[in-house]
């Protein structure tokens, strides 16, 4: 397959230096080619309320799917292995959509242990908004004074180290805010225990939305 043929650029970032404050991290613009993503997008699933969903619980299109291809691929983990001088072969891959933000989205935390790496793919053709622009932060106290703050623009790519520093979120907003969230986790168990979380989440959420 031609190397354009694949949705996602990796050599733009293999080439992206790595940043290390306030933790490892790196941005890469223009991560999904900028020709997929408007077929990307016309294929995302159509998703209505806030929360993560585990792909099985989604409907999409073949450009979408390509992309899952991509991303799930061994070339994308040994580009993140190189990059954050990991071994992650051997650590299974979550994945995860979002496509509507909710007021209470966005208070600083830091991920779950269990995940080593995580990556933010967003997918919003233009963000004019003030609110839902991710911030990478120093501590939990404050979302003022980031160190880098991530407009959530189609094609863009937010990676980081996962550690009980990595504080982040976001200003409110509520609305469309379209992301694709990739994990290398621990191990396989998490992997099970989380998408079994994430889908009876969906599943309640479909419940109470037709009642």
């Amino acid at each position: 397959m031609d190397v354009h043929d694949v949705p996602i650029d990796l050599e733009r970032f293999r080439t992206t230096p790595l940043a290390t404050d306030p933790f490892d991290h790196l941005i890469v613009p223009g991560f999904i080619r900028p020709e997929a993503t408007a077929a990307i997008n016309a294929d995302f699933p159509a998703i209505d309320r806030p929360g993560s969903f585990p792909v099985s619980e989604l409907t999409y299109g073949p450009q979408f799917r390509a992309l899952l291809d991509a991303l799930y691929a061994p070339e994308m983990t040994q580009a993140f292995a190189d990059k954050f001088a990991l071994d992650l072969g051997r650590r299974p891959i979550m994945v995860t959509v979002r496509g509507q933000a909710q007021a209470k989205d966005g208070r600083i935390h830091t991920d779950s242990k269990t995940k080593v790496i995580t990556v933010l793919i967003y997918m919003n053709p233009s963000w004019e908004a003030s609110g839902g622009r991710l911030r990478l932060l120093r501590s939990p106290d404050s979302l003022d004074n980031p160190v880098v703050e991530v407009p959530p623009e189609e094609g863009t790519l937010l990676a980081f180290r996962n550690g009980p520093t990595a504080w982040h979120g976001h200003e409110r907003h509520v609305g469309q805010r379209r992301s694709i969230q990739l994990n290398w986790v621990t191990d396989e168990g998490v992997v099970q225990r989380e998408q079994t979380r994430h889908r009876f989440s969906a599943r309640m959420k479909r419940l109470f939305a037709s009642a």
